[in-house]
């Protein structure tokens, strides 16, 4: 378990979807990439998706596709999302396990992802979890949201930054994170983790399992109630 250097009073755990609570983004990926290809032209390169993250899925579909066609690109995404979940039907061993006990001890537990919500429900459904969470704060065509989001929370559950944590995968998290004044609790344990990168930035909130993680909040929460 990681030490405690200062004593906090968690009141609410919020979770990031993707490479947290499932190893999605692979199959999002593929998904996106089968939707949007045949209406460009090219084939999309990771790269080329990377400069839309941040947005929803229909966010991103908009700066690929012309208008002409994008209501059949954004139609046709989430049929073959959907189908493609087959590569991850289930989340993460001990996620559902860690929410439920979270709830038990009475701590709201909440969704932050920049995922749409349609594509949200989906996963959700697909992987048991549709009501687990106390309240989603899904993704816009139009921007980041996550900052927003957090400080929507804060003020809607009367929070101080430091009464809330975020279990988020990568680095543009911390900074959200560092950027509201949130902690930033680190997920590494999806195979699409950038280990390094998320040690670098964030070394002592880096967790390498759901495990580990859990006995991090655990011994937070038991020393702070």
């Amino acid at each position: 378990v990681k030490s405690i250097r200062v004593t906090i009073m968690v009141k609410l755990v919020a979770f990031d979807l993707e490479g947290n609570i499932g190893d999605t983004i692979t199959m999002c990926l593929k998904a996106f990439k089968s939707a949007v290809g045949p209406h460009i032209g090219y084939k999309l390169s990771d790269e080329d998706m990377s400069q839309t993250f941040g947005l929803d899925e229909e966010g991103m579909i908009k700066h690929f596709v012309d208008n002409a066609n994008l209501e059949v690109v954004i139609n046709d995404f989430y049929i073959i999302y959907q189908k493609m979940h087959f590569l991850c039907p289930q989340p993460f061993e001990g996620i559902p396990e860690l929410i439920n006990e979270l709830r038990d001890k009475s701590i709201p537990v909440v969704l932050i992802t920049g995922k749409g919500k349609k594509s949200c429900e989906i996963t959700l459904q697909q992987f048991g979890l549709d009501g687990y969470f106390d309240r989603l704060e899904t993704g816009s065509s139009l921007r980041n949201r996550k900052c927003e989001a957090m400080r929507n929370l804060l003020a809607d559950y009367d929070l101080k930054p430091d009464e809330m944590v975020y279990i988020g995968d990568t680095v543009s998290d911390i900074s959200c994170c560092r950027f509201v004044g949130v902690r930033c609790l680190s997920a590494a344990w999806a195979k699409s983790a950038d280990l390094i990168e998320l040690e670098k930035y964030n070394k002592e909130y880096t967790f390498q399992s759901v495990c580990s993680l859990k006995e991090y909040l655990f011994a937070l929460l038991n020393d702070t109630r």
